[in-house]
């Protein structure tokens, strides 16, 4: 036997040995923790015994913080101090909410109490910040000192989203305290009147606005807006004193405006390439030599990149005032859905919605609404047909006509939109009356499609 095989079988023996020893070692460890556990088991009965007579903690109060907190975002503020009462753990628990929300719904009053005194000691017994306020409160007379109290507390704890809709009669003036509040984000205001101290720099960090029924200073607005450089969303509803619509605004994406009353006098949207969602409706006097430059061109020059867009009542009249070219300059490559209200009488309407048409190569969703007046309005309304039949709106797949009267002007458009319509899938037709309802249903199914696909949906007025 060769060195090498010997020190080869030596080393077989060691391993082989080692082996035996490791298995005898884990014999003796299984051995003994099993003598362990019985003793431990012995000793430690007792305790379980004792365990079953103890009273067993309830599942609401060993529900974890964040469940419980979100359980009291969702229940009206009432109910969610109404919890204080569950257990111990719950006792704080509504003190310290981070939205606060008084209305109808979550804010009930006793003969004892009064509203204001329910938001007064909520308010007083408050833990940590209050993120969101909401106040609205139809039923109850509420004291301008009140809620001025109420604002000064708010300015105080960081707040960041304030609602305030005023039911009473006359306008709520927003207290010099709430131009102050420097870290909200959201703003909307009902029936109030804004009129900030010369030495008001904006919101630096407001990102939604909402104002209906708002009464503005003069140069409030535009002031408000240049000095809101995050604001992304922008309503406008019926606001006083808001004649001019001039924007700077380079991170709006969604614009609304909705005038009911007064003269609407300019639209000029400066900075504005972020928006992709444009809802404007006006209110113009007959004589529209009053209404300064509104070209249909300047408009669109300033958010190429729109998604969205609705023009409402008397705003394709508005932009119709001046020239109007046969396509925009430059198209509306992301426009997806529109949204108009026309009359059928005005050529000049008729043809700035063909021009939006055209220019809206990727538009998949039509809405139109028909306005109607007692009297014709003046121009040659069977000429734009004859001139726009090579028209093709390949991408076009479901369009709406609502408040159709069936006059020869409203199937001419619909005819036209069914043969420029290669894939179109649903036309929905909605009349305005029963007047006429079938046989305004009889002339709609004898029209030719170029979509062998296209449905055509008759609803009821």
């Amino acid at each position: 036997m060769t060195k090498l095989t010997k020190s080869a079988f030596k080393l077989a023996l060691i391993w082989k040995k080692f082996k035996l020893c490791l298995l005898s070692l884990s014999l003796s460890l299984s051995l003994s923790l099993k003598h362990k556990g019985h003793s431990s088991q012995n000793q430690t009965e007792p305790p379980k015994l004792r365990s079953k007579v103890e009273i067993k903690t309830d599942k609401i109060s060993n529900l974890p913080s964040d469940v419980i907190e979100k359980i009291l975002l969702l229940l009206p503020i009432r109910d969610a101090v109404r919890t204080s009462v569950l257990s111990r753990k719950w006792r704080y628990k509504s003190a310290t909410l981070p939205n606060l929300k008084f209305d109808s719904l979550s804010v009930s009053t006793v003969k004892q109490t009064t509203f204001a005194n329910i938001v007064d000691q909520v308010l007083l017994l408050h833990i940590g910040p209050i993120c969101s306020f909401l106040l609205s409160r139809p039923d109850d007379f509420l004291a301008n000192s009140d809620i001025e109290r109420w604002i000064l507390h708010l300015s105080r704890n960081s707040i960041k989203e304030f609602t305030l809709e005023n039911w009473k009669s006359h306008l709520y003036e927003m207290p010099l305290c709430f131009f102050s509040c420097q870290d909200m984000t959201h703003i909307d205001l009902y029936r109030c009147l804004l009129q900030p101290p010369s030495t008001f720099k904006g919101f630096r960090s407001l990102k939604s606005l909402c104002m209906e029924n708002v009464t503005l200073a003069p140069d409030v607005f535009k002031n408000l807006i240049v000095c809101c450089p995050l604001l992304k969303t922008l309503r406008l509803l019926n606001c006083d004193g808001l004649r001019h619509l001039k924007m700077d605004a380079p991170k709006l994406e969604l614009l609304e405006v909705e005038v009911d009353e007064g003269v609407f006098e300019m639209v000029n949207l400066q900075n504005t390439l972020n928006l992709a969602d444009v809802s404007i409706t006006l209110a113009i006097n007959d004589d529209l030599r009053q209404v300064p430059d509104s070209n249909l061109v300047q408009f669109f020059v300033h958010f190429p990149h729109i998604r969205r867009l609705t023009f409402g009542r008397n705003f394709l009249k508005y932009l119709a005032v001046r020239g109007l070219p046969g396509k925009l300059p430059q198209p509306c490559l992301c426009l997806k859905f529109l949204s108009i209200s026309i009359r059928f009488k005005a050529l000049k309407e008729i043809l700035a919605a063909l021009c939006l048409l055209r220019s809206s190569p990727a538009l998949q969703e039509l809405e139109i609404f028909a306005h109607h007046e007692d009297r014709d309005v003046v121009g040659e309304v069977n000429s734009w047909l004859d001139d726009n039949q090579n028209c093709q709106f390949t991408e076009l797949q479901r369009v709406k006509m609502i408040s159709m009267s069936g006059g020869k002007h409203e199937l001419d458009f619909i005819r036209f939109l069914l043969l420029s319509s290669p894939v179109l899938e649903r036309m929905t037709v909605k009349p305005a009356s029963y007047n006429g309802y079938s046989e305004l249903l009889k002339k709609l199914l004898l029209f030719r499609r170029a979509s062998l696909c296209a449905e055509i949906i008759y609803l009821d007025p």
